[in-house]
């Protein structure tokens, strides 16, 4: 009887967390379906994995976030935005006004960009520039790890804090839960600053799980700063057996886009921390900028747009990315260790193919999730129909870069993957950078990867197994949760 009783109430939780999803939180089909079976197979788990992973974020938390962000770009907007139109791309003007058209993206001159593909090459230019510090360090990682690479990057915080150096460390409370504890308290003690984003209840329980900070930001001074793919942790130079060689990909700037990534950083602090930090953090240094610009002498352009969840589905990263394709005329590499797109993805990708262009994709050779790596191999399958070229990165490393590059004039480096969870539930940044000179450069490494993957052909991938298409099968149908 109690069985019965019980069984007829998770029933009806099930049933009101499915109404749940379709009116109140409006999802797509396809995530209301994936939800809706996990919750018919595994009736009784099914709404505690919905409450740790499955729930969208709360609407009053993101207006509030949204309304503090938007008063510190209102005043950082009026103290330095003086933009002369001249210096614009004319070529890319469409480009450049979409985007900032989105949100808080504006377009900056005059910057100087390096770029890293090694894990070992950019941890050394990090490590030096950090060492380098004099007034601020803010640094931001998904993941930041204990082990050999973290701990030397933490010494030199707690170094340059006892130095008088103001020092803010921000990591997000899933992706860094290996995080020492002890390690912080001793960094704080010396007057490092530390946050944690959307903090757990427990060392493995978070309410939420889906809602990430996915961001790699590093500002110096004001002047310099990193952003990309790579987090701070050993695996990231190679030395975990499970993944082999780290492919990523980073860049260094100077030049006016640093106060806007570093912006992003005080925004996504002051959300972690409620720490009232003022504003001078992020107007420091302005008055140097024309000194900078004449120092770097050279002119690549850049916007920093950042996206996450919100009430109104306006998703910025993906739409930059869908803005990219429409836009190209010879050729789109994509690189991305996850390849889980919606309709407006894939059916931009197939129409540029299908055009003439030159469309290019690139997923690892072997996936750090199962799933993933099926779902991965669905969606390839389905461009390689229109003509999209699909690559497989080395078996015996893992391809984590997260670029588009487009036609040898512009490049996208960032912490978004090609899929939905980056799209729609991860906190991200990207760099959108104007300039022939890293557009060529990237799709250069692109070119020297392909030489380490294998072209995955449509005759080929119509010879997999039952077995692999059953995986692919399950993979698809739960790729709404995934």
């Amino acid at each position: 009887m109690i069985v019965n009783i019980l069984s007829i109430i998770v029933q009806l939780i099930n049933i009101i967390t499915i109404f749940y999803m379709i009116f109140k939180e409006k999802r797509s089909a396809n995530s209301v379906v994936a939800w809706t079976l996990l919750l018919y197979i595994m009736p009784y788990i099914g709404f505690i994995i919905y409450l740790l992973v499955g729930r969208k974020i709360n609407n009053k938390k993101i207006y509030i976030l949204k309304e503090d962000e938007i008063k510190m770009f209102k005043k950082y907007e009026n103290h330095i935005k003086k933009r002369d139109e001249l210096n614009l791309q004319e070529k890319n003007i469409r480009m450049i006004r979409a985007i900032e058209n989105m949100g808080y993206f504006p377009y900056r001159n005059n910057n100087k960009i390096e770029m890293f593909f090694d894990g070992k090459d950019f941890f050394d230019h990090l490590i030096e520039s950090l060492k380098k510090a004099e007034k601020r360090i803010n640094i931001q990682f998904y993941i930041f790890k204990s082990d050999e690479i973290g701990r030397s990057i933490l010494n030199i915080l707690k170094e340059k804090a006892e130095a008088g150096v103001e020092v803010r460390l921000l990591y997000d409370s899933v992706g860094s839960r290996s995080l020492n504890k002890e390690f912080l308290k001793d960094l704080r003690a010396v007057g490092v600053k530390t946050g944690e984003f959307f903090p757990s209840w427990l060392r493995f329980i978070n309410i939420n799980m889906n809602f990430r900070n996915h961001r790699k930001i590093v500002v110096i001074d004001n002047r310099t700063a990193f952003v990309g793919g790579f987090n701070v942790g050993d695996e990231y130079l190679g030395k975990d057996p499970k993944f082999g060689y780290w492919r990523d990909t980073h860049i260094k700037f100077k030049g006016p886009a640093v106060k806007d990534l570093n912006l992003r950083f005080l925004a996504d602090w002051r959300s972690a921390t409620k720490e009232d930090i003022g504003f001078e953090h992020v107007l420091d240094g302005v008055d140097e900028l024309k000194e900078v610009n004449e120092e770097l002498e050279i002119n690549d352009g850049i916007q920093i747009i950042a996206s996450g969840p919100n009430p109104n589905n306006f998703f910025e990263i993906k739409l930059s990315y869908l803005k990219m394709i429409q836009n190209a005329k010879e050729y789109v590499y994509i690189q991305s260790p996850y390849l889980v797109i919606d309709n407006s993805v894939a059916d931009s990708l197939k129409i540029a193919a299908v055009s003439g262009v030159d469309v290019r994709v690139m997923i690892p050779g072997k996936g750090d999730h199962p799933f993933i790596y099926w779902a991965n191999s669905v969606y390839a399958g389905e461009l390689l129909n229109f003509g999209v070229k699909i690559y497989r990165y080395d078996k015996n490393a893992f391809l984590h870069s997260k670029t588009v590059v487009i036609d040898d004039e512009i490049c996208s480096v960032g912490t978004a993957n090609m899929d939905t969870r980056s799209f729609e539930l991860n906190f991200e940044v990207n760099a959108l950078i104007y300039s022939e000179k890293i557009a060529r450069e990237q799709r250069k490494h692109f070119e020297e990867d392909m030489l380490k993957s294998v072209e995955l052909t449509a005759q080929e991938y119509k010879k997999r197994g039952t077995t692999v298409k059953i995986k692919e099968a399950i993979s698809k149908l739960f790729s709404g949760v995934l």
